[in-house]
């Protein structure tokens, strides 16, 4: 019966050695490590750009959520500023608009100046790291009539 050699055994027999046989060069290794930091220079704009709009794309649906919202209270009440009772209409905190979902990167506010007993505008504010990646489309508002803002391209 034959005898298999080990590798070593065979390296040795043939006056190669273990040392070159087997492993990377620092060089090799490097040129790697210099590939791979390309790779994630060039991907991460890439990767934010993508985080930013999705969280504005569940800014809009939050804001739709809230008009919804509005749009039962004036069925209720015929009006969206004041309910039967003659007291004013406070915007709760709907599950959309939690720390968990957009709280932590949108504000949402039913300003008072632009509600009445026939109009509404509910506004989306930008907060923190959401505010300096998306300063092209800023404050996202709805009203009553559906009309979203702002105007800019891409930005509903």
């Amino acid at each position: 019966m034959k005898k298999f050699a080990s590798i070593g055994q065979r390296a040795a027999r043939e006056g190669k050695g273990c040392a070159g046989s087997a492993g990377f060069t620092l060089l090799e290794l490097m040129i790697v490590v210099a590939i791979i930091a390309i790779l994630a220079a060039l991907a991460m704009p890439s990767y934010t750009r993508h985080v930013t709009k999705t969280k504005r794309v569940a800014a809009e649906a939050c804001l739709s959520e809230y008009a919804n919202y509005m749009e039962r209270y004036y069925t209720t009440n015929l009006r969206y500023n004041k309910d039967r009772n003659d007291v004013d209409n406070a915007l709760p905190v709907l599950d959309c608009a939690s720390a968990q979902r957009t709280g932590t990167d949108y504000q949402y506010d039913l300003p008072a100046d632009l509600l009445d007993t026939s109009i509404y505008s509910l506004t989306a504010t930008p907060q923190g790291a959401q505010a300096t990646r998306d300063a092209t489309c800023g404050t996202l508002s709805l009203n009553q009539a559906g009309a979203r803002g702002p105007t800019t391209a891409g930005c509903w």
